[in-house]
């Protein structure tokens, strides 16, 4: 399955299933109740609206995991902006879309100097970004707005 039909299908309807899976309240969709396909098309009308695409803020979200990777563990300033670090845990987790490969338990912290302003995101967020265009639910503590990304991260356009 390509990033995602433009309309809601038994294949998205099977990935939204896995996305909800257990009702868990740190879930990927943790708190919000709209179907996938309008969280979807929501997100991907905003990254257009900024000018970016969602490859764009993925690379720029992946050269600051980088950073914090090579700091092995302590934090790293990276361009004099931004505070980044990273924690690494055993084990690895699928793409709910069903892509294979697994991708690394990870937990990216950065924090914006000027403004305090900070995200969050794994190793599974980058993917699910550049392949799917999926920014996790409202409520999802690894929720990445794509205005507040693109604000916070200087994700310059393409």
């Amino acid at each position: 399955m390509g990033r995602y039909p433009v309309y809601q299908s038994p294949q998205l309807d099977a990935v939204e299933s896995r996305l909800r899976r257990s009702g868990d309240p740190h879930g990927y969709l943790a708190g919000d109740p709209r179907p996938l396909i309008t969280i979807l098309t929501e997100d991907d009308r905003a990254v257009k609206a900024l000018g970016l695409t969602h490859e764009a803020i993925a690379a720029r979200l992946r050269a600051l995991t980088e950073a914090a990777k090579s700091a092995f563990g302590g934090p790293v300033v990276v361009e004099g902006l931004w505070r980044v670090q990273l924690e690494d845990f055993r084990g690895r987790l699928p793409c709910p879309w069903g892509h294979p490969g697994l991708y690394p338990k990870t937990h990216v912290r950065l924090e914006r100097l000027d403004t305090g302003e900070t995200l969050q995101w794994t190793d599974l967020s980058l993917h699910m970004i550049e392949a799917h265009g999926f920014y996790q639910g409202l409520k999802s503590p690894y929720r990445l707005d794509p205005k507040k990304v693109a604000s916070i991260c200087a994700v310059p356009p393409e």
